[in-house]
């Protein structure tokens, strides 16, 4: 998998966690006892930690993002060297594994 698809994955995860968590949160709210009080603080803070770290996933991501654009964009033929080398190096390591058989 590649960086951009784990890191749509732990979006996604880190959406459907929160949104499950807010809903057992509600669900839960008119129980009473020390230990439901417990457990819902202790989910709360959890889920309050799950957000900051998406919103801090998200924002690296789209940094990362405009980083690469604003490099490629400066640098057309340079970043279709690099793409083309990486590719030729792929290629000429599975050819040589391939070989090998």
């Amino acid at each position: 998998m590649t960086n951009e698809t784990n890191m749509e994955k732990l979006s996604s995860d880190l959406k459907e966690l929160t949104s499950d968590a807010e809903a057992m949160l509600q669900a839960t709210a008119g129980q009473a006892g020390e230990k439901m009080n417990e457990l819902r603080h202790r989910l709360s803070s959890a889920l309050d930690s799950a957000k900051a770290m998406y919103h801090q996933i998200e924002e690296k991501t789209v940094a990362s993002a405009k980083t690469a654009d604003r490099t490629m964009r400066e640098h057309p033929y340079e970043s279709i060297g690099v793409a083309a080398g990486a590719a030729f190096g792929l290629g000429l390591l599975i050819g040589v594994l391939a070989g090998r058989r």
